[in-house]
């Protein structure tokens, strides 16, 4: 009879044991990163000459922590900036290993790439005239964005909680291809990741979409998220107590249209937010399981330019192209010509059901539609603007077409531009690279 209860004992235990396996966690975290000093310079149209004026609504930096089962966490940072830099998420990321015993292949950025944003120095910084002063000041500024990111990441780790997540794809349709060729590509998918408490009350939905956040051009001087901004405030708006967050997309050379005013970027905010909520009422995949993580980095060749080039155009009339010579001459001169550039490439699985893929830089849209093909039996979210925003990142076809994205764009970012034509061949392997580490096979590659 002892020895019965003793088996019925164990059998109990082990069942209890299973039930209470523990599961998905989530936290969730976001900070205002609107400048609380002026001046504010926004970022993102050499024409501008005067700083913000003002603001149509705060900026955020929002984290979402998840934790499998087994005690692994990884961390989505979204940010309403231009783009984020190497000093910055180096940065945030051994911060992040002191406090949180975070890996840096656990951390994941991203920039919504908003024009309506504060310059984030040095990104762009050739269409900057800053004197001593400004730039202490903009220095200043980017100190204050590395705290309140790392601000957002302690609040969505102290917040973590057992979390149910779901996944669903809708579709939005006002990006459009801005190099206007014909048959120009567009990705309008919208990818959706919907986080809840177990009695089903939302915390937390996060979306994505590939389209510049240019709805506003160099004469707005105010503050905000631009479509994304509006699309988030949308979101808040109707489910009270939840965070929305924005991760761009592929959105190189994808842009809104038409455009100019805060009336057409409220509207495309709330398209983008109709999509989302059109997901959230349908059918979602149920996402679960072992968090697997990677990240890599390769280097993209710049065609080897003269030094001749720059000389003439250190001598020359335009400003911009002054300023990247003096950048690509002082770089030859100290001993290290930029001849590449170091691109990182970021992974994220959650059981077999959602994958995300990260990209640095302004990414052409034919990345993500062609990773989507490579990978084409995975839930995919595929995103660019992550990590560092370094200049942008055609794709073979883009590149030989030429253009602004292809060429005239890196008189801005400071580049000796444009790539070599390995460009796409580069970023794809790097792909497959972290995509084998994380447990994909593609479907179909080649080059």
């Amino acid at each position: 009879m002892q020895r019965t209860l003793f088996i019925m004992a164990c059998i109990c235990f082990a069942a209890c044991g299973a039930t209470a396996a523990p599961g998905m966690k989530v936290g969730v975290g976001r900070t205002v990163i609107t400048p609380d000093t002026q001046p504010v310079w926004l970022a993102g149209y050499a024409a501008r000459t005067v700083p913000a004026t003002g603001m149509l609504h705060h900026i955020w930096a929002k984290a979402l922590v998840i934790e499998d089962g087994e005690g692994k966490r990884a961390v989505i940072i979204t940010t309403d900036v231009l783009g984020l830099t190497r000093e910055l998420t180096t940065t945030v990321c051994a911060e992040l290993k002191a406090k949180h015993g975070l890996a840096r292949q656990d951390i994941f950025f991203n920039a919504s790439h908003t024009h309506s944003g504060p310059v984030v120095w040095p990104s762009l910084s050739v269409c900057c005239a800053f004197t001593p002063q400004e730039l202490q000041h903009v220095v200043a500024q980017n100190r204050m964005l590395s705290e309140r990111m790392m601000m957002a990441v302690d609040h969505a780790v102290a917040t973590l909680a057992p979390a149910e997540i779901s996944l669903g794809f809708g579709t939005a349709g006002f990006a459009i291809n801005r190099r206007k060729r014909d048959a120009a590509p567009v990705d309008h998918t919208v990818p959706v990741l919907r986080v809840s408490a177990p009695d089903g009350t939302l915390r937390a939905i996060l979306f994505n979409y590939a389209c510049h956040c240019t709805t506003l051009q160099g004469n707005n001087l105010l503050i905000n998220g631009d479509y994304a901004g509006f699309a988030m405030l949308e979101l808040e708006r109707a489910h009270p107590g939840a965070a929305a967050l924005f991760v761009q997309g592929c959105a190189g050379d994808q842009g809104p249209e038409p455009r100019g005013t805060v009336a057409h970027a409220a509207a495309y905010g709330k398209a983008l937010a109709e999509a989302v909520e059109h997901v959230l009422t349908q059918e979602m995949k149920s996402v679960e399981g072992a968090l697997r993580t990677a990240f890599t980095e390769t280097n993209l060749a710049f065609r080897p330019v003269g030094l001749d080039v720059f000389r003439a155009e250190l001598t020359g009339n335009d400003r911009f192209r002054q300023r990247r010579a003096e950048r690509i001459l002082y770089a030859y001169n100290a001993g290290s010509p930029i001849t590449d550039l170091p691109y990182p490439v970021q992974a994220l699985r959650i059981g077999k059901t959602a994958t995300f893929i990260f990209l640095s830089g302004e990414v052409v849209v034919d990345y993500a539609l062609r990773i989507k093909r490579d990978y084409s039996g995975e839930n995919l979210l595929v995103a660019g603007y992550c990590n560092e925003v370094q200049s942008y990142i055609p794709s073979l076809r883009v590149l030989q077409e030429g253009g602004y994205e292809a060429d005239d764009s890196m008189i801005y970012y400071g580049q000796p531009g444009p790539f070599t034509d390995a460009v796409e061949v580069s970023v794809l392997d790097a792909v497959a690279t972290v995509c084998r580490q994380i447990g994909l096979t593609p479907a179909s590659r080649g080059h």
